[in-house]
């Protein structure tokens, strides 16, 4: 009798054990392969909610809609809290064509959780089609908090948010408060010319604010300015956010004297990533013997295009570039120059050569002109004539540029 309640009480054991352990293995494999992992347990909620979404996301076979709406309620009977699976009948019921009852679903499944993302998404189409913009952009908020890459799932819905005054008002209101989505919804913006418009609008209206636009946000819009050929609204942009401290520094070229506040932007300075060189901007006041300025110190290596660019706009006429440099055994196996070209067919239309060796606030200059037509916005480049990165051109000795001005002729 004995025994045969120890081997009854070895059997239930094991029997717990193959229990548990099909359990664990079903959790291990719910993610992957919901299906297996629905036979070793078909109480996981979680691989029945993978296997209708994965039938639901399938594009090469038509879902049977009723088998799954039976599996969605059949799991709800037991699992009346979990707002996943009344998303999912909603979708399901969505796509049955019963829109009022999905809705419910929705709701009932926000209610339970407030980020459920596929109602949330459903709830957000809703919102525009009926015209609640500013519930569709508190929801927006919610879900690109809690879910920043389904950023695309609602990119489509904003020209249609924005082009509304009521709609604009809450963006630009969401948007005030920084949430982290701010730089994607100005990048996303950037990508055609009606986006641009508004994110053009939105940085203007958040600059003053308590929560003005930093310089990368800035730099995207500028930089989506120029690649749809927007050079004067690209400037006017960068122009309009300068601070009062940034203004002092305005002119053809900006910062000409290389101060270090340089911001990134297209029309400040921009340092290229450069392994041969390094470059660094000490103003002034910090210098010592005045050698305040940009240096740019070659480090006996091969170098190859841009050190330092900065977009300008000049309008057509006669112009001098001129540069006040010092040097420290300068060696430039090739030419080391500032260039101006035309953003535009039109090409380089200025070269200032800097000369090798040692010397201390050499003068440079040189005249050059912008015609009338075909180049309304122009780039600064100090580079080198470098065609491949061969150890037989190294570059040796130290660069000082006190300033670099443009200074327009009289005709």
């Amino acid at each position: 009798m004995q025994n045969l309640r120890r081997s009854g009480v070895w059997f239930v054991a094991s029997v717990l054990v193959l229990a548990a352990s099909s359990i664990g293995l079903s959790r291990f494999l719910e993610t992957e392969t919901p299906t297996v992992s629905l036979a070793l347990d078909p109480l996981n909620v979680n691989a029945l909610i993978g296997e209708i979404t994965n039938d639901l996301n399938d594009t090469s076979t038509a879902p049977d809609l009723d088998a799954l709406l039976a599996k969605a309620e059949s799991a709800l009977r037991f699992d009346l809290a979990d707002a996943r699976l009344y998303s999912l009948i909603g979708e399901i019921k969505y796509r049955q064509g019963d829109k009022v009852q999905a809705y419910e679903f929705f709701d009932q499944a926000r209610n339970l959780s407030k980020t459920e993302i596929h109602a949330l998404q459903r709830s957000i189409g809703r919102s525009i089609e009926t015209g609640d913009l500013s519930k569709a952009v508190g929801e927006i908020d919610i879900l690109l908090r809690r879910w920043p890459d389904q950023f695309p799932a609602i990119a489509e819905g904003l020209p249609t948010i924005l082009s509304n005054p009521d709609g604009y008002q809450a963006v630009l209101a969401a948007i005030r408060a920084a949430p982290p989505w701010r730089a994607k919804l100005l990048v996303e913006l950037g990508k055609t010319p009606d986006g641009l418009d508004f994110a053009n609008r939105l940085l203007l209206d958040l600059i003053g604010s308590s929560v003005p636009p930093n310089s990368s946000e800035l730099s995207y819009v500028i930089s989506g300015h120029i690649r749809q050929k927007e050079y004067e609204q690209a400037y006017r942009l960068f122009l309009f956010s300068l601070s009062d401290q940034e203004r002092k520094l305005g002119g053809y070229i900006f910062n000409s004297t290389f101060e270090p506040v340089s911001s990134g932007k297209p029309f400040d300075w921009q340092v290229g990533d450069q392994s041969g060189l390094e470059v660094t901007f000490l103003s002034s006041q910090d210098a010592v013997e005045g050698e305040g300025g940009a240096t740019v110190r070659f480090l006996n290596t091969p170098v190859k295009n841009t050190a330092l660019q900065q977009y300008i706009e000049l309008p057509p006429g006669s112009y001098k570039i001129s540069l006040a440099a010092s040097a420290r055994n300068l060696k430039l196996p090739k030419e080391l120059f500032w260039s101006i070209r035309c953003v535009g067919p039109t090409g380089e239309i200025a070269r200032l050569n800097i000369p090798e060796g040692t010397y201390n606030r050499q003068a440079l200059s040189q005249d050059f002109s912008v015609g009338p037509a075909g180049c309304p916005m122009q780039l600064l480049k100090l580079e080198t004539a470098a065609i491949a990165e061969s150890w037989r051109f190294r570059y040796v000795g130290t660069l000082i540029m006190h300033k670099l001005s443009i200074e327009r002729l009289s005709s």
